[in-house]
């Protein structure tokens, strides 16, 4: 199933597929609607050293889940066999768990950042930022597309 809207933002919209009710594309425009939460992340990047940056953003699993992840209502742990896979312009990709995001889990506040040390990303697109990571590497810059899938595939 195609995502239903499009709302073209500088960088392009970011694809959210997989298993989800409804399919969307997300502009910064729509991201910065919904509630924002700000953190400062501190990390050590293999390349450059230290870093540290303050985002503002949506949560991940906000954003996923108003497409309406398609869990089992009857079974809470249901969502434990779900996974996030977030992809990159530059092919730099992450699989995080939703038991991970979930608050009644693991409670990481990932989010999907609409601006970096008080600048918008507009021209570069929302970034993953993971924050509690020692390092950057799942920090994903210019994220276009998040697809959420069961773990049916990895089982047969």
């Amino acid at each position: 199933m195609e995502p239903t809207s499009i709302e073209q933002g500088t960088s392009g919209p970011v694809r959210l597929t997989g298993e989800v009710r409804e399919p969307a594309w997300l502009s910064m425009a729509g991201l910065r609607s919904m509630p924002q939460r700000e953190m400062a992340v501190s990390f050590e990047c293999r390349r450059s050293g230290s870093r540290r940056h303050f985002f503002t953003g949506p949560l991940l699993i906000d954003v996923i889940g108003a497409a309406g992840p398609l869990f089992d209502p009857g079974e809470r742990k249901d969502r434990l066999r779900f996974l996030v896979a977030v992809l990159g312009r530059d092919g730099h990709r992450a699989v995080l768990s939703w038991g991970e995001l979930d608050p009644e889990f693991g409670n990481t506040a990932a989010l999907l950042a609409v601006s970096m040390d008080c600048r918008d990303l507009d021209e570069q697109g929302p970034h993953l930022v993971m924050p509690g990571d020692r390092c950057g590497a799942r920090h994903i810059s210019q994220v276009t597309d998040l697809r959420v899938c069961a773990d049916e595939r990895l089982w047969g």
